[in-house]
């Protein structure tokens, strides 16, 4: 009961902040000819909140169905612009992209270790990305790499069919939620540091338990953003983790980084099988490097990567496989195709997924319905047209992938799984045009790790297919049938239950 006043002086708070804001920070009148984006009807001091669902991007969607693809919100204090369609979306890509080049800054202040002068991922447009962007395109995620690391993959993928053989032989449920997080888990560890996240390596599993504090801690000071002066006081309240949370990861990784500089003064400069880490290392320590990175930059580098390829690196592959189990025709088709070209006695390699267009247009397809994050921002850098609207200059713009690849105008049935949408030559230049086909962002600011993210699943769902039948358990309908395909509240695609399944062995080509 004592907390009650607390609790009714925070609301009274709240209100008094947000009207004063309401009353002094009003638009004030535009110059003549000045033509925004059509807005939906808001309410006084919460601006477009109401309209918003606990499904972001659904909610997002079903606004744009209403009001049209490219509108202005305001959310409380915070406006921004939502675009919700392919054409908007290729005129943002090519003829603007260099107007939307930046991210919205990090929720983090710039003087802890996530702040957004130290992130790769939410770095201005400048001189520092473009050096880390080639760094990652030429060096660190490039395909040369990946190819490098495909043996770890394999082991990874190996190591999680036999758990499923050893599940299957006892008729128990596999948790596929569970152990397909694990699997990026592992890989996503072993390619940038060498190391597992399960088993007897705790400094793995330290970095996997504070890449999840890390995302709860960013998205409440994302939200109380959203009402202006009252992050204040949300950082005050929550001070003690803001403080501790980059103060553990900076020691875990600068151990870390410590083991990799000797392990590189021992083995010298022909060291063989180098991780990321250990790339990155080279050039944290060249002198003749364009730009020098701080030490601070490399740790926030490597928490981008573990953010950006494990949790969405597992939703994808456990959207791709609930596609496939859900749709029998295309499992059988798509195992039909890998028999074809592997044969029945050996285990499918990445060497031969360009044999398989029907698993690419599988993939393509539920990464097309299911993108993991399927609301992507950018930044206007300066005053420009948008489809004849006028946009102002540091206006946040959302960009919903979800409903951009799901623009009637585009595709026909939208809603519908059809892999062979990807197979005629029409749809399928629709897939590599980025502007249409966004899984993975657009333009400048599309992700880099997309070779990560494409290696792990291409090697992951191929072996699944090629090994195991799966009878789903609490699906939609019957015993075996179709996944429960609800998301999560919140602003990425998560399945909301756990993907519960008995693996059945169609062919042991894993153990032999």
């Amino acid at each position: 009961m004592t907390a009650i006043p607390y609790v009714l002086a925070f609301f009274t708070l709240l209100f008094i902040t947000v009207f004063i804001q309401y009353i002094f920070k009003r638009p004030c009148k535009k110059p003549a000819g000045y033509c925004p984006p059509p807005s939906p009807p808001s309410l006084p001091l919460i601006g477009h909140l109401h309209l918003l669902t606990p499904v972001a991007y659904k909610g997002f969607h079903a606004l744009s169905n209403k009001y049209g693809p490219l509108l202005y919100l305001r959310l409380a204090t915070y406006p921004a612009v939502l675009v919700s369609s392919a054409p908007l979306a290729t005129e943002i890509f090519k003829a603007l992209d260099v107007h939307f080049a930046s991210r919205i800054k990090s929720p983090f202040d710039d003087n802890l270790l996530f702040g957004s002068s130290t992130s790769f991922f939410n770095a201005p447009y400048g001189d520092y990305w473009k050096f880390m962007k080639k760094i990652c395109t030429t060096e660190l995620l490039g395909t040369s790499q990946m190819k490098k690391l495909k043996n770890v993959r394999r082991e990874e993928v190996v190591r999680f069919l036999s758990k499923m053989l050893e599940i299957g032989q006892k008729n128990e449920v596999a948790n596929l939620s569970a152990e397909i997080l694990t699997l990026a888990n592992n890989s996503t560890c072993r390619m940038i540091m060498s190391a597992r996240c399960s088993g007897e390596d705790n400094q793995a599993e330290k970095c996997r338990a504070l890449v999840s504090e890390s995302f709860d801690l960013a998205s409440k000071l994302a939200l109380l953003s959203v009402f202006g002066p009252l992050k204040r006081i949300g950082m005050w309240y929550l001070r003690k983790k803001i403080a501790a949370v980059p103060k553990r990861y900076d020691e875990l990784f600068e151990n870390i980084l410590l083991e990799h500089e000797e392990k590189a003064k021992r083995e010298g400069p022909n060291m063989e099988n180098k991780d990321l880490m250990d790339i990155l290392l080279e050039v944290y320590h060249d002198e003749n490097a364009e730009i020098r990175i701080t030490r601070k930059q490399m740790k926030t580098f490597f928490l981008d990567l573990f953010t950006g390829g494990t949790n969405t690196t597992s939703d994808a592959i456990l959207w791709i496989l609930a596609e496939l189990v859900s749709h029998p025709a295309a499992f059988k088709k798509l195992r039909e195709e890998i028999d074809s070209v592997v044969g029945a006695e050996r285990l499918v390699d990445e060497a031969d997924i360009p044999s398989m267009p029907y698993f690419q247009a599988c993939v393509k397809e539920a990464m097309r319905l299911n993108p993991p994050v399927p609301l992507f921002d950018r930044i206007c850098c300066e005053n420009c047209k948008l489809a004849g609207y006028d946009i102002p200059k540091g206006i946040t713009m959302i960009m919903n992938a979800y409903s951009i690849m799901r623009d009637p105008e585009i595709w026909d049935n939208p809603n519908d799984f059809i892999p062979e949408r990807f197979l005629t030559e029409v749809d399928n230049a629709r897939a590599k045009n980025l502007q249409v086909y966004v899984p993975f962002g657009g333009g400048r600011r599309m992700c880099p790790g997309i070779n990560m993210t494409s290696s792990l699943i291409n090697c992951s769902v191929t072996a699944v297919v090629q090994c195991f039948d799966w009878k789903v358990i609490g699906g939609e309908g019957s015993y075996g049938s179709k996944v429960n395909m609800d998301t999560k509240p919140g602003v990425v695609k998560s399945m909301d239950k756990p993907f519960m399944a008995i693996p059945v062995l169609h062919n042991n080509l894993f153990s032999v």
